[in-house]
């Protein structure tokens, strides 16, 4: 399966805009890590684009992700790819996250979603935005409250990186998709 595929599929699947917008500021997180550890860039760039196109569908666990996964499956997508997207779900145990591309997704899903929620409320949307700024919202119970923030925590440590570079690297990665993903100007200005 290619990008184009990839999209297409994501589209007949999901409605939602903000959804997504998720999957693309994933897929960019990923894409930008793969480069940066030498890893296989379109494949890690699907697994973010597609870990959650059938949620629309199949909200509740474990419909999400095993009902996408065998669309994905009959769809000839990589089985590497397909294993990443099930061990994003803490629910499937029998998909520990053990290979970088599985720990990647995790690391990124969730810190994705928060990065974009913190920008939108920020008046110079992304493009000012520290990893200061986002760990300050993450202390903030009340601020994008379905965002688990332990698994944003534990993301970073199992991927191996440090959790203030992890959150620089994916508000970095954002940057040059800000115009797409609607992140160049707050739609509300909040204080840091």
């Amino acid at each position: 399966m290619n990008r184009t595929e990839a999209f297409a599929l994501l589209n007949d699947y999901v409605k939602d805009a903000g959804l997504v917008r998720h999957m693309l500021a994933v897929e960019t997180a990923m894409r930008a890590y793969a480069r940066k550890l030498g890893q296989d860039e379109d494949q890690w760039g699907l697994a973010g684009l597609l870990h959650d196109f059938d949620y629309e569908r199949w909200p509740n666990p474990p419909d999400h992700p095993l009902q996408g996964s065998a669309i994905l499956r009959e769809r000839g997508c990589a089985p590497d790819v397909i294993y990443a997207i099930l061990s994003h779900a803490d629910y499937l145990t029998d998909y520990p996250r053990v290979h970088p591309i599985d720990k990647a997704l995790y690391a990124c899903d969730e810190l994705a979603g928060f990065v974009v929620a913190a920008a939108l409320v920020r008046p110079g949307g992304i493009t000012d935005m520290t990893a200061s700024s986002v760990k300050k919202k993450m202390k903030s119970k009340g601020f994008a409250r379905t965002v688990n923030r332990d698994d944003i925590v534990r993301g970073a440590a199992d991927f191996g990186v440090d959790l203030t570079e992890h959150v620089q690297f994916v508000i970095d990665a954002l940057k040059p998709l800000a115009g797409e993903l609607g992140l160049l100007q707050g739609i509300a200005a909040e204080p840091d």
